[in-house]
């Protein structure tokens, strides 16, 4: 399965379509949304492109192939203008035998990881920035988070992240890979 992994999209739709054009490019399966979707954060400035009823209709067109976890910033109020479930704190995904733990990283983390359900990689954003670590040096799983498309931080670049044929990759929202790691 071709994986797009997304988080802290802030009701940015400019930062959306760049992202989707390269999901609809490079023939993404499934596209991971780790929250913080609709709305731009009491602590944001206000977002290029801000356009929540957008970013829903743009997302709604892809329902079947979204699942969602729910971030800091996202309501009830916002599940009532998607058409697919957000209010999960995180989400087991499996593929050819790898667990994806999904998290938006306001409750989990990497300094607060969950003693179970065991994964392989552990999936958040939350910070707005991009990071992708191994096995070998966390001690437990890979740990990946996605970053920002709209709102990066700590002097990292717009990003998002994707895994195929066994790859994860962070990526700038011109799909160039910043850092990959094989699983």
């Amino acid at each position: 399965m071709r994986i797009l992994f997304l988080s802290d999209i802030h009701g940015s739709i400019t930062t959306l379509r760049m992202v989707l054009n390269y999901y609809d490019a490079h023939h993404y399966d499934l596209l991971v949304l780790l929250g913080d979707i609709l709305n731009y954060g009491p602590r944001n400035g206000l977002c290029d492109g801000l356009d929540p009823q957008a970013i829903a209709d743009e997302l709604n067109k892809r329902a079947a192939n979204i699942v969602a976890v729910r971030g800091n910033c996202d309501s009830e109020v916002d599940q009532m203008l998607l058409n697919f479930p957000i209010q999960s704190t995180y989400m087991m995904l499996v593929d050819e035998g790898k667990r994806f733990f999904l998290t938006h990283g306001h409750i989990y983390n990497e300094d607060h990881m969950p003693k179970a359900p065991a994964c392989d990689v552990f999936v958040y954003g939350h910070t707005h920035r991009q990071m992708l670590k191994p096995a070998e040096e966390t001690g437990g799983p890979v740990i990946l988070n996605t970053g920002s498309p709209t709102f990066p931080k700590g002097g990292n670049l717009p990003t998002f992240a994707t895994y195929a044929d066994g790859m994860l990759a962070v990526r700038t929202l011109d799909g160039a890979a910043i850092s990959s790691l094989k699983i």
